[in-house]
């Protein structure tokens, strides 16, 4: 049975009777008053609308719980240009685990591109990507030495508001530091110091750094780096970055400062005993630098004796066997590439990689037993390490210097069998090798396979067969090599030039001479140095032929004009077919608007033709029912007239 509501009204208790208003299913919404009962309820819902449409815009990066502020603080105003916190490790999880996974599996399989298009199909999707995911592309794509698909990718990130971790830039400053631009990496890495940033710099930033620094020769920025680490306290005194800077100044033959970094880096650890093996090959070189070999060795005495509590591992072995080489100690050597391979046990124990066989390769040749080094080369096998192009290019060097070619030659045959591609620099190798014992043909056969790859030769490997050629006297096939240059799309530099120059005075073509001449001055890009003047003036003149370079520098004058001439008619021509095109493109659209203006008259007066049509139809029609009207009134009047006149009769009549 239905209830009525006065009927209900009287089963409510007395005080809600009273208050009819009272919302008893919505607790949480305030009771609104007489004068906005209408319109609060439809404020909240718009402001709930509103609230949503957000949400989806804008996808929290975190499920993370939102930081609450205190009663009756202020609220702080949010700041969009203020740098995001990275995402946390607990992201990687549900979907985005499985897109991570998805990707990763691309990568294994060497599919990069697939894993970075997904990746950033991946962006504005329901499922985006973490941090790390775009990490890992990020570094497989570094490894293979893809920089620019590297910085496409990151740009991409990056302004897809994806939150950078510390790794992130250090692979950023990776890839600058292996194109050899450390100022750039540099200037990445003053914004991880800045007062807002959410990232700070870990032991690795620094390493990378250190090493760019110190393989680059700028050991004064690497010095102001170090100190700055340790100024900033952001990281301990790394014995890494220690070694790195240490290895620079030994390079540049500093042994005094790389001594004294060691002990700087002893006294910042408390005077206690360094344990990690990373600085003492660099030690031991800086006493070999200073005459100071028995202290190099008591060294290696104490760090690599028996009850010796300092760690080493393959790149610190690598070090302390290299100073050996270097400094005539290849027996040690020998005895500690030993111990190295009997310690090599992976995957838990690597003491032995790629670089412990090249710096073995290294000592054997500095000692002339190249048999020895190719034996050690052909062992890496068998400790799991396959030599690169570089490995094959080093002993290769080695070989080629020694007019060793066969066995060079058979290097080069052997990287084809194993699947190590050649480079330019293998080949410049061999054509050095060939010209060095005076195999000519074999030379010029090397430089013209180098084509035949695929490779695209420098201008530095045009000099080297262009010099070759010029040693046996073949001054015209050097200067055939020199014509193909442009066609090649490669641009000969000042040695290029002055190789010829050299090679046409000493054979007294000094016709050939002049027209190298010519080129040098007409090549923006070159400069004609005193040294090459004078030895063209010079040899004119014992010739009697003072006057050609005064005609040389007016041909050269001349033809600079008649280029400017044609350069500026060239740019005049193109102005005019510019003008030209803008005036016919003008006129096209004018023709356009005119035929449209046209059009639309037409159909406006076709539109106005046919309304007139109608009008004059209607009117017409009209005419004719008022005539009928008309008519029909006459007759009407005609008839009343008549029964008028008969009325009037009968009246009379009567």
């Amino acid at each position: 049975m239905a209830l009525s509501k006065p009927f209900l009204s009287r089963l409510l208790p007395l005080p809600l009777r009273l208050r009819p208003q009272l919302r008893l299913l919505c607790l949480a919404t305030p009771t609104p008053t007489p004068t906005d009962d209408v319109q609060a309820p439809a404020d909240a819902s718009a402001e709930r609308r509103r609230r949503k449409r957000r949400l989806r815009v804008e996808p929290p990066l975190s499920r993370g719980p939102a930081p609450q502020r205190a009663p009756g603080a202020p609220r702080s105003a949010s700041n969009p240009n203020a740098p995001k916190i990275p995402e946390s490790a607990a992201v990687l999880s549900g979907k985005r685990l499985d897109l991570h996974r998805r990707i990763l599996t691309l990568i294994r399989e060497n599919d990069l591109d697939e894993a970075a298009l997904l990746t950033r199909h991946s962006i504005y999707s329901n499922c985006r990507p973490t941090v790390f995911t775009c990490n890992a592309v990020l570094a497989a794509l570094l490894r293979q030495a893809r920089y620019a698909d590297f910085l496409s990718l990151h740009r991409f990130v990056t302004q897809a508001a994806v939150a950078p971790t510390v790794a992130t830039y250090n692979l950023l400053l990776q890839l600058y530091c292996d194109c050899r631009r450390p100022d750039a990496a540099l200037e990445h890495f003053r914004l991880l110091l800045k007062d807002d940033s959410p990232v700070l710099p870990s032991p690795t930033t620094y390493r990378i750094l250190a090493r760019s620094l110190a393989e680059n020769g700028k050991l004064d920025q690497a010095i102001e780096l170090k100190d700055g680490m340790l100024e900033r306290g952001l990281v301990a005194p790394d014995t890494q970055v220690y070694a790195f800077i240490m290895g620079g100044f030994v390079n540049a033959g500093d042994g005094d400062t790389a001594v004294s970094l060691y002990e700087e880096l002893k006294e910042k650890l408390g005077g206690e005993p360094i344990l990690d093996g990373v600085v003492y090959g660099n030690l031991m070189k800086g006493y070999f630098l200073k005459g100071m070999e028995n202290e190099a060795m008591d060294c290696y005495a104490e760090v690599l004796g028996e009850g010796s509590k300092v760690r080493f591992g393959a790149v610190s072995y690598n070090m302390v066997l290299d100073a050996l080489g270097r400094n005539g100690r290849l027996e040690d050597a020998l005895k500690l590439f030993d111990r190295m391979c009997m310690e090599h046990d992976p995957p838990k124990t690597i003491t032995v990689n790629l670089g412990s066989f090249n710096v073995m390769v290294d000592a054997y040749c500095r000692a002339e037993r190249f048999q020895d080094a190719i034996e050690v080369f052909g062992k890496m096998a068998e400790k799991r390490c396959a030599p690169d192009a570089l490995s094959y290019n080093n002993l290769i060097d080695w070989l080629g210097k020694n007019e060793l070619v066969g066995e060079a030659e058979g290097l080069y045959e052997e990287m084809a069998e194993r699947g190590v591609n050649p480079d330019e620099y293998t080949y410049v190798l061999l054509i050095e090798s060939c010209f060095k014992v005076d195999r000519v043909n074999d030379a010029v056969g090397y430089f013209n396979k180098m084509f035949d790859a695929g490779l695209r030769p420098n201008a530095n490997a045009f000099n080297k067969v262009m010099g070759g050629l010029v040693k046996v006297d073949r001054l015209d096939e050097a200067q055939g090599f020199f014509d193909m240059m442009p066609e090649k799309e490669v641009k000969p530099n000042i040695a290029s030039y002055e190789l010829l120059l050299r090679a046409y005075v000493d054979a007294a073509r000094l016709d050939d001479a002049i027209k190298i001449a010519k080129g040098i001055l007409l090549n923006d890009s070159v400069v004609f140095s005193d040294e090459m003047k004078s030895l063209l003036e010079g040899a004119l003149e014992k010739e009697g032929r003072d006057g050609d370079m005064t005609k040389l520098y007016e041909d050269v004058e001349r033809e600079k004009a008649e280029a400017a001439a044609r350069a500026a008619e060239e740019k005049a021509r193109a102005e005019a077919l510019a003008k030209e095109e803008e005036e016919r493109k003008k006129a096209e659209a004018k023709a356009k608007e005119e035929a449209a203006a046209r059009a639309s008259r037409a159909a406006i007066e076709a539109v106005l033709g046919r309304k007139k049509e109608e009008e004059e139809e209607s009117a017409d029609g009209l005419n004719v029912e008022e005539a009928e009207v008309v008519e029909s009134n006459r007759n009407t009047i005609s008839v009343s007239e008549e029964q008028t006149e008969g009325d009037e009769q009968k009246r009379l009549l009567c």
